[in-house]
């Protein structure tokens, strides 16, 4: 008898063993498990992770360029300016010294 109880006391440790792996076997629609499911969306987070930070990244980039080019344009600006001051500042150097040279030869 007691025999009896040990295999029942058995079997229906089994039974509730297998019920609880049984549910963790689970399978969706597609035939995929708990963890499956669990990868699969943790790749589609990855994925669009991945995705956001590129458009970030492109975003960026685009940022800088333009700013670059801006730079470049304000740099080109102020290059001519200078040019033509010095350029102003020169002729009136000549104008002044050809004025003290006609001065000295009278």
């Amino acid at each position: 008898m007691k025999t009896g109880k040990t295999l029942l006391g058995a079997l229906a440790l089994a039974l509730g063993l297998a019920s609880v792996l049984a549910g963790c076997h689970k399978r969706d629609a597609t035939g995929a498990g708990p963890a499956e499911q669990a990868g699969r969306q943790i790749d589609q987070v990855t994925e669009k992770t991945g995705r956001d930070l590129t458009r970030a990244a492109d975003q960026a980039n685009q940022q800088i360029r333009d700013a670059a080019s801006q730079t470049r344009q304000e740099i080109d600006k102020a290059t001519d300016a200078t040019g033509k001051k010095l350029e102003q500042a020169g002729t009136a150097l000549q104008e002044k010294s050809h004025e003290n040279e006609a001065e000295h030869k009278k």
